[in-house]
């Protein structure tokens, strides 16, 4: 008997030891990637002329900070080659301009010279259509019980359109957003959804709609994909990497990572009702 109780306590021990034993995990460490984030977006009534573009490296999975890049050159030039030009706050990582002039169907080129190399994309900013109305439901998804929201405007026909929508809610980390190509409502009365289970009374939601192209439309399509469908947000950290339209010109195989899109925007604030 004694020996018996002998042998359970030192299993015993050795099962508790083993419990505290620390697991070193290796993870392969890539160098890291130039992000730029450089979406111009023109508010719908507004002169558009303040705009922002942001560069940061990517980093190590297990790290809490995104590394900003200073030091940088940013200029875009539109077709009749006028240049705007970013000047960094700070050592901030962002760059501002303070005489965009935007134009929709107007061709911009985005140049970057970071540490010797070149980055360029050149890309059209598209017109949104106005947002007219926003509806909400209460009763919507399978359970009935998940609140929908619906804003609503009018496509212009007859020219071809894509757009991306983004919601956004007050305490809530997850956005949604998807993007839409006027095909199937060309000229059409049409809305963009949220479906959002965890809104209640007095929620506010902020809705965005762009005007994209649509090689923009094809890079949110993929990347919202990989995302999970949208709930995180397009400028999460993705599980895959998805190259944009900005390419190296000095040395094509170090790709940056970002994409560079102007787009006329169309924005209200909703509080649930």
């Amino acid at each position: 008997m004694k020996k018996t109780n002998i042998l359970i306590a030192l299993i015993s021990i050795l099962f508790l030891s083993s419990c505290e034993e620390v697991v070193q995990v290796d993870l392969n460490t890539a160098a890291p990637k130039l992000v730029i984030e450089a979406t111009i977006k023109w508010v719908k009534g507004t002169t558009g002329k303040d705009q922002k573009i942001k560069l940061t490296t990517t980093t190590s999975y297990f790290s809490n900070q995104i590394p900003v890049v200073s030091g940088a050159t940013i200029m875009i030039k539109n077709s009749s080659n006028i240049t705007f030009n970013f000047n960094e706050i700070g050592n901030t990582g962002e760059y501002i301009c303070s005489d965009f002039v935007p134009k929709t169907n107007e061709t911009y080129t985005l140049t970057v010279v970071n540490n010797g190399e070149i980055y360029t994309a050149s890309e059209t900013l598209k017109s949104v259509a106005p947002i007219e109305d926003v509806v909400q439901k209460n009763d919507g998804g399978f359970t009935g019980k998940t609140i929908q929201i619906k804003t609503f405007y009018t496509d212009p026909a007859p020219e071809v359109n894509y757009y991306l929508y983004q919601y956004s809610y007050t305490n809530q980390v997850t956005q949604t957003f998807y993007g839409d190509e006027d095909t199937f409502f060309q000229g059409n009365r049409i809305f963009s959804l949220s479906q959002n289970q965890d809104l209640k009374k007095g929620d506010e939601v902020k809705i965005t709609h762009y005007g994209i192209t649509k090689a923009y439309y094809n890079y949110m399509n993929i990347l919202i994909s990989i995302a999970g469908g949208g709930g995180g947000g397009p400028f999460q950290a993705p599980p895959a990497t998805v190259r944009g339209n900005i390419i190296n010109t000095t040395d094509k195989n170090n790709y940056p990572l970002g994409y560079f899109a102007l787009s006329e925007i169309d924005t209200r604030t909703y509080t649930v009702q």
